[in-house]
């Protein structure tokens, strides 16, 4: 992406989440804490998931995706906030800010289709059970993986190219800990209104095209279940969508309203973000297996495994 003309600023320099030296090491071995749980989680779910052919379904299918996006999300924005929190400068290149605002934005909005297509394959797996297999075949996983992996890139793509052409002049303070769209875009000397309209329309449209068939799955997932007679069967079907709407309620209810409020730099905006790009990835692996009796005996398995090629 070649930039048209940023001659009067060349960096930004990132605020982070205190300016208080006293506070910036205690949050640096918070934060580092939480990355490396989020790495751990989540590296366990695909080994769990790529080596046990017990979990060689499509739900665990999309769940080693959604493990690598919460990977993919935490690396492009901890790593950095990290290193801004030890350092002086505090400082990321135009070039780099809008690199990462891109990564934000893809995996963020890739992560949003998958959580749908996963309520569908919810939806399948509890209204037509005996049909599930031959809905949910192995072609249309993959291709509605790819499918979610490029409405997220088209969707950062549009906002992205936009962003491209803004001048950034005088003030290039940003009250962030990342590069984050709505962040950028007070720091330009140039008209923004196509920006603003761009972004709010294409979050509305993807919330609202992602959150409607959530919301519709689930309707019939609840009427599905009440008719169920035996309490075992009912609580069954309860508990393996009641981790899937924890994600959906932790990212939904902190990601898309990051992007629509208005960005005046308030702590109720560094609190979203977090919420949505640092600790959901690193719950994610705890929601799906903590409730989640495959999961608990995939590891039981791979630990007797283990030792008994030890011993």
């Amino acid at each position: 992406m070649a930039l048209r003309n940023h001659s009067t600023t060349i960096e930004f320099t990132l605020l982070g989440l205190s300016t208080d030296p006293h506070i910036q090491p205690v949050l640096f071995v918070l934060f580092l804490v939480i990355y490396l749980l989020t790495l751990m989680g989540n590296l366990m779910m695909l080994v769990l998931i790529r080596t046990d052919f017990h979990l060689h379904t499509p739900m665990y299918f999309f769940l080693s995706n959604l493990s690598f996006l919460d990977l993919c999300l935490s690396t492009v924005i901890v790593p950095k906030m990290l290193e801004n929190l030890l350092s002086e400068t505090k400082t990321i290149s135009v070039e780099g800010c809008l690199v990462q605002a891109f990564f934000v934005f893809i995996t963020a909005g890739t992560e949003g289709f998958l959580l749908m297509v996963m309520a569908y394959d919810r939806y399948a797996a509890i209204c037509s059970p005996l049909l599930y297999g031959q809905v949910m075949s192995k072609q249309l996983c993959v291709l509605l993986v790819w499918g979610s992996w490029g409405l997220g890139f088209l969707n950062a793509l549009i906002n992205i190219l936009l962003a491209v052409n803004l001048d950034f002049c005088e003030n290039h303070t940003i009250s962030h800990y990342s590069c984050e769209l709505p962040s950028l875009f007070p720091l330009s000397c140039s008209n923004i209104s196509t920006n603003l309209i761009v972004l709010v329309c294409s979050t509305l449209l993807h919330g609202l095209g992602t959150s409607l068939p959530i919301f519709l799955s689930y309707v019939h997932i609840v009427s599905t279940i009440l008719k169920i007679r035996s309490t075992s069967g009912r609580s069954k079907a309860f508990s393996t969508c009641s981790s899937h709407l924890t994600a959906v309620s932790l990212f939904y209810g902190s990601g898309f309203l990051r992007y629509l409020m208005p960005t005046s730099g308030s702590s109720l905006e560094l609190i979203f973000s977090v919420q949505y790009s640092v600790v959901t990835p690193m719950l994610n692996p705890l929601i799906y297996s903590l409730n989640n009796k495959e999961v608990k005996a995939s590891v039981r398995r791979t630990h007797r495994n283990y030792l008994s090629c030890v011993t």
